[in-house]
């Protein structure tokens, strides 16, 4: 995982002593990431930014009874709370019928009318991916992070990773072929 600007694990073992007041230091280090993950697996600012919002309440609830381990970094934790709490949506959201256009509240507000196009087209490919291709692939394209970081986020090995990217590339191809 990359390097954020402040030393965490120093704010997690305040939050852990009773430093309410440190938890705000993990926030301000993670969410401007973990919105922009989510509101891209998402497809949709609001949804993103209720599930990173959901992921706060759980970590801070985990840190303050002590059931967070340490075993990973508080950032791959949270990106692992983030990401499956998209997967869960991302299923929860197929159960139910369509009720709204799910575009209406784009994430990027493009300035020409092609590139808004263009952006929609991939996030309706990107709807069509199995919820765990889409994890992964947003992972890797929108956030950076390297097969080994993903698998430790989404819980898998690095080959189960590297098969997921393989199939949401071809199935992302696939569509691209037939348009």
């Amino acid at each position: 995982m990359t390097q954020l600007p402040l030393d965490l694990d120093d704010a997690v073992s305040r939050v852990k002593r009773g430093d309410i007041s440190a938890f705000r230091l993990i926030v301000d280090a993670t969410s401007e990431r973990l919105v922009r993950l989510s509101s891209r697996m998402m497809g949709d600012q609001t949804e993103g930014e209720d599930i990173v919002q959901e992921a706060y309440v759980k970590a801070y609830e985990a840190l303050t009874n002590d059931r967070f381990d340490g075993r990973s970094s508080i950032a791959t934790w949270l990106y692992r709370v983030v990401a499956n709490g998209c997967i869960d949506a991302m299923r929860s959201r197929a159960r139910r019928p369509k009720a709204v256009d799910v575009h209406e509240n784009a994430v990027v507000a493009p300035s020409t009318v092609d590139a808004r196009l263009a952006l929609e087209e991939l996030d309706g490919w990107l709807n069509e991916l199995p919820p765990e291709q889409r994890a992964a692939l947003v992972l890797q394209a929108v956030e950076g992070l390297s097969s080994r970081e993903i698998g430790e986020i989404l819980d898998l090995t690095e080959g189960a990773v590297e098969q997921r990217l393989v199939r949401a590339r071809a199935a992302l191809r696939e569509r691209r072929s037939a348009s």
